[in-house]
């Protein structure tokens, strides 16, 4: 399974090394073998020599140039990250980013050959239209989007269960990860108010192949935690 933390806007350099260390020791005292991927801050990431994968939040589709507040491919190289966060919900609702944009980011991240997790989900107001407007708003969020290429990872995100505590159903998370499997034969994570208390339910599910953790992950414990539950279904 993939288990992935989203620290957005939070921890300090020190305190993400600091972080990373924590958990790479628990995933060598538990011997686990999950692919953990964490996309710290943009100031925060650094060089990293551990199994954890460390990938960026954003970054803009261009090398290097004259793209003030952005980072490109060079803020990349120097750490040797090849892993990229597009398309969350935050970055599409809060800061306006255009379908048309992320797939630009998409197919310039793509053509380096970048595992790439891409996020797709829907606001409150598509999942109370009912069922058939909510999947052709999620549908549309797989245009211009290469569902087949080998390094891509899909995070499902129900935008109005993002740091609300909010959570649909086990059902209804089995249900569209079924119609979202469809779709993509990528891994497909999960996230949305994930948290200790019921990520090994989530991950139990059918077509669920990770999740992705934002706040609750900030507890370097309970993202251990989640990991070593992943573990315990794996084993199964």
């Amino acid at each position: 399974m993939i288990i992935a933390a989203n620290l957005k806007t939070n921890l300090t350099r020190v305190e993400t090394n600091k972080y990373l260390e924590e958990i790479e020791d628990f995933i060598k005292s538990k011997n686990l073998t999950q692919e953990v991927l964490v996309f710290p801050a943009m100031s925060s990431l650094d060089s990293n020599e551990s199994s954890i994968i460390v990938g960026a939040q954003n970054a803009y589709a261009t090398k290097d140039g004259a793209f003030t507040g952005e980072i490109g491919l060079v803020h990349l190289e120097e750490f040797a990250i090849k892993t990229i966060l597009i398309g969350h919900s935050e970055r599409r609702h809060i800061l306006g980013e255009t379908q048309e944009e992320l797939v630009k980011k998409f197919n310039y991240y793509k053509n380096l050959g970048f595992k790439i997790v891409y996020c797709v989900g829907e606001p409150l107001e598509k999942r109370e239209a009912g069922k058939i407007e909510m999947m052709e708003y999620i549908s549309s969020q797989y245009e211009g989007i290469d569902t087949e290429y080998e390094n891509l990872i899909i995070a499902y995100e129900p935008v109005w269960a993002i740091g609300t505590g909010l959570t649909p159903t086990l059902e209804d998370i089995q249900d569209i990860h079924t119609e979202l499997k469809m779709k993509s034969t990528a891994p497909l994570l999960y996230g949305g108010s994930v948290k200790v208390t019921n990520a090994k339910e989530v991950l139990a599910l059918q077509n669920v192949d990770g999740i992705l953790v934002g706040s609750a992950a900030l507890y370097a414990e309970h993202f251990c935690s989640m990991i070593e539950f992943a573990q315990e279904l794996d084993s199964k």
